[in-house]
């Protein structure tokens, strides 16, 4: 079983950066798709960003150009480098893990992590 846990949150102004990071322990990290998910108050889970074990990397239309997906497969870890936020990124952000890493859907991933708060202030 897979353990993920995520750092990096925190308040920020609109147009900062941030780098969200994800660790994972028990399980052989590199054959895992690992993903960024966020979840809004009253909002769905959405999709933001997955990275598939073979390094193939996907995004979400509204963050595109401004955010990157990373993994250091010899840190267990991936990484989520967030650029000019805006207030509507606001939300908490989660780190997944599945085999592979093919599709991106919230119901096909297997472990998550317990989600890192980030807040962007207008």
């Amino acid at each position: 079983q897979v353990q993920l846990v995520e750092s990096g949150g925190g308040l920020v102004q609109a147009g900062d950066s941030l780098r969200l990071s994800c660790t994972a322990s028990r399980g052989a990290f590199s054959m895992y798709g690992m993903g960024w998910f966020r979840q809004a108050p009253g909002k769905e889970r959405e999709f933001v960003a997955g990275i598939s074990s073979s390094s193939y990397t996907t995004y979400a239309d509204s963050v595109k150009g401004r955010f990157t997906i990373s993994r250091d497969n010899a840190k267990n870890t991936v990484y989520l480098q967030m650029n000019s936020l805006k207030s509507e990124d606001t939300a908490v952000y989660y780190c997944a893990a599945v085999p592979l890493g093919t599709t991106w859907s919230p119901r096909v991933m297997m472990y998550w992590g317990q989600g890192t708060q980030v807040t962007v202030s207008s």
